[in-house]
């Protein structure tokens, strides 16, 4: 039996596993304001600035990877249990029917998982997604954050 492996270009990484130009990157490393929820060793998960629904999230790894099939094994696993985690939260803060999830890295070239609230079945069409003022993300990492505690 022949295997198809799916084969990607490899990025060449800068110091400390960074892209220069990621806007993701230079979240991670505290270049740009963001609205963070949740944060470990190997990740940090805010919200989207132009979520789908309120209370949007993206969790994002530290290190700089384009495509999730290319994360190592451990941090492959760590992502989907970091989105387990923060599910729950998520759901009670919304009062959302159900959390999604989309994994695609077309905007931006930095494997990041969204966590969306939705209550039926196109919630997760990216077209809905609306900018939110700094006070409304604000107010709903606040929530989440206690949710968390």
């Amino acid at each position: 039996m022949n295997i198809l492996v799916h084969e990607t270009p490899r990025v060449t990484l800068g110091i400390a596993g960074f892209m220069e130009n990621c806007i993701f990157c230079k979240i991670i490393k505290g270049e740009i304001e963001n609205h963070k929820v949740f944060e470990n060793e190997n990740f940090i998960a805010f919200l989207d600035i132009n979520p789908i629904n309120p209370g949007h999230l993206d969790i994002v790894p530290k290190q700089h990877h384009g495509y999730i099939f290319d994360l190592p094994d451990d941090l492959y696993r760590e992502i989907f249990e970091i989105a387990k985690k923060l599910s729950l939260p998520l759901q009670e803060v919304t009062k959302a029917k159900r959390i999604g999830m989309a994994v695609e890295g077309f905007g931006v070239d930095h494997v990041h998982l969204h966590l969306v609230p939705i209550n039926k079945g196109n919630d997760l069409d990216p077209n809905r997604a609306k900018r939110a003022t700094s006070e409304e993300l604000g107010e709903m990492s606040e929530m989440i954050k206690n949710c968390l505690e």
